[in-house]
Order: structure tokens, then C-alpha cells, then sequence
């Protein structure tokens, strides 16, 4: 046991009646210690890593002979980003666009406003909105940045955009890219 003794030793001379050395036991101020220690231990949360559910094609698959599903131009949103956190969008197809190319920012003001007019737009035009949704196609060019994707797909989470895929780019992208100044 652990023990504090304060007493002196013999002075020599005379017997006295002998005193006994006060002492304390720090036992249990060791064991509240720990105690203390352990609860604080297992009490405490652990920072949680952020991560992103990202569903991904299965690689066994065979999907070479399957035909990809047909989307109507009008319920296609592509967006192409660029450099200095700066994208284009346009409804439709590449090559002959219904609306855009059109240049816009990340965020509330821009692109999630755009997202959100034509999943409204979508939603007028359908018979059941719940089965034919807006479809986005985010196409990362070489000049944005990984912050740039994450982004894009936080967008994604923000609006309830249930249809998107990432997409390799087209020499129309860059081309349009280049048009807008921010290849």
C-alpha cells in the first residue's frame, strides 16, 4: 500500500511515550484516479471519418450487350467543370444543346439553383415523378480539381438528385470549356 510518513527519527536523550508516524493511505486516491481516467476514456467520442456513399458498378458484370436506357434530352443536365472552381452546364445533348452552355459557380447561387429549376421542370413535364427524374452528368476535365468532384456530388446530396453518373469528357466539352475561358 502506499503511505506518507512525516515523522522524524530518534533525537537521542530522553524516552518519551513513543508517537506514531501519521500517515495516509493514497490507495484510494490512486484507484479514483484511474477510475476517473476510465470513464473520461470511454465517454468520449471519437471524431467520426466523413465519407461519401458512392454506388459503383460491379466489375463482373457483363453489360457490353445490354443497351444503355434512353433519357429524353429535356431530362438531361450536364455539367463540365473547369479550372478555378468554375463549371458549364447545358440541358441536352453535346452537340446541339436546349439551353446552355451556360457558366456558373458551386453552391447555392449557383449550380444547386440551376439543379433545382429543372428538377422542377422535369417534374412538370412527367406523368410520374417518382420513376422519370432529372439525370445528371458530371464530367470532370483535367484542369478541375478533386475538391471541384466532391463538390459537384455534395450538390447531388443537396438537391435529392437521384440519377447522376461521372462521365469521361468529350473534345465538345473542352471545346466548350475553351469558349467559356476556363480550360
Amino acid at each position: 500500500m502506499a503511505e506518507l510518513n512525516t515523522g522524524g527519527g530518534d533525537k537521542g536523550g530522553k524516552v518519551r511515550s513513543k508517537k506514531s508516524n501519521p500517515g495516509v493511505d493514497l490507495t484510494a486516491m490512486v484507484d479514483l484516479a484511474f477510475l476517473l481516467i476510465t470513464f473520461f476514456i470511454l465517454t468520449t467520442t471519437l471524431s467520426k471519418p466523413q465519407s461519401m456513399d458512392l454506388a459503383l458498378p460491379d466489375k463482373d458484370q457483363d453489360i457490353k450487350d445490354e443497351k444503355p436506357p434512353e433519357t429524353p434530352a429535356w431530362r438531361t443536365l450536364t455539367v463540365v467543370l473547369g479550372k478555378n472552381n468554375k463549371l458549364v452546364y447545358y440541358i441536352g445533348q453535346t452537340n446541339k444543346p436546349l439551353k446552355g452552355p451556360i457558366l456558373e459557380n458551386y453552391g447555392g447561387k449557383g449550380i444547386r439553383k440551376a439543379i433545382l429549376a429543372q428538377q422542377q421542370e422535369v417534374k412538370g413535364r412527367v406523368a410520374d415523378p417518382e420513376k422519370e427524374t432529372l439525370t445528371v452528368l458530371i464530367k470532370a476535365s483535367k484542369s478541375s480539381n478533386y475538391k471541384n468532384l466532391v463538390d459537384i456530388l455534395d450538390e447531388m446530396a443537396i438537391t435529392k438528385t437521384k440519377v447522376y453518373a461521372i462521365v469521361d469528357t468529350t473534345p465538345e466539352d473542352l471545346k466548350m470549356l475553351e469558349d467559356k475561358g476556363i480550360k
